[in-house]
């Protein structure tokens, strides 16, 4: 008989914000669609004047006192908030990425890696590479060491180490970072040259 294999939890996605009747608050403050102040209402006459508009009532800051609604289209609503997470995960730079290999990682697949490393590091972000070991290839770090230095030269022209390579029981890592683009290069050789002009 084969054991099921234990699966990682699974990460709950963000609550759902109260719409309509989920709204459990006696009174409540209410914005319009156009984003106009309506006062603080209760309950039944704010959900009254979200239906009167065919719209629903949706509460958007339920901490504060009285918690806050908006007169909104929940679809479209649900929609743009989705939008503007995706967009601000897009605009995260600096990150730290990780890529692992293994110490017998095939060539075609190692230039894979490599190509997606590039790709995390000219988005700004830093890369770990950790090069894992199962088993007996413990007895061979070198296999290890030799597939982080191919990665570090591969990627010298866009990536500099920001340490020395560290090794811990099973894993072996290097982290590297965005070189610094040209046109910050050329704003401190500008910056440079200015200097050397003015003394």
């Amino acid at each position: 008989m084969m054991k099921s294999r234990s699966r990682r939890p699974v990460r709950p996605a963000a609550r759902p914000l109260p719409v309509n009747r989920q709204i459990r608050a006696r009174e409540v403050r209410v914005i319009g669609e156009e984003g106009e102040q309506l006062g603080t209402l209760p309950i039944a006459k704010a959900l009254q004047t979200a239906q009167e508009r065919g719209l629903d009532l949706v509460m958007v800051a339920p901490n504060s006192v009285p918690p806050v609604c908006r007169i909104v289209d929940y679809g479209k609503f649900k929609y743009e908030q989705l939008k503007k997470e995706k967009q601000g995960r897009k605009s995260q730079k600096g990150l730290l990425r990780e890529v692992r290999l293994r110490p017998k990682i095939e060539e075609h697949d190692l230039q894979d890696k490599i190509r997606k490393t590039r790709e995390l590091l000219e988005d700004g972000n830093k890369v770990k590479i950790s090069v894992r070991f199962r088993g007996r290839e413990i007895v061979y770090p070198d296999l290890g060491w030799q597939v982080l230095k191919r990665v570090a030269e591969a990627l010298k022209d866009s990536a500099v180490a920001t340490s020395q390579p560290s090794k811990d029981a099973r894993n072996i890592a290097l982290t590297l970072a965005p070189l610094p683009t040209k046109k910050t290069q050329e704003a401190k050789e500008n910056a440079q040259d200015e200097d050397s002009q003015g003394s």
